[in-house]
């Protein structure tokens, strides 16, 4: 299975994950191992409701976010 994703879809991909990374740690939450968790889980809990978080990552295709994510690691 290949993927593809339009530029302007990992931009707003970035954009919520950011508001979620931020919203997760003005709550003094790990961001990064909250956001593992959901990602591995799908499990919606692992993200506060604080600034709307729960309702903007659960926007994202988990498998074109995890697509992103390798992709940018693997290039930088």
């Amino acid at each position: 299975m290949t993927f593809s994703l339009g530029n302007e879809q990992e931009v707003q991909m970035r954009v919520i994950l950011t508001q979620v990374y931020d919203a997760l740690k003005e709550k003094g939450y790990n961001p990064i191992n909250q956001i593992v968790g959901y990602l591995l889980s799908e499990d919606p809990t692992y993200i506060t409701t604080h600034n709307n978080a729960r309702s903007l990552i659960r926007k994202l295709d988990r498998d074109e976010l995890l697509q992103a994510l390798v992709k940018y690691y693997l290039n930088n």
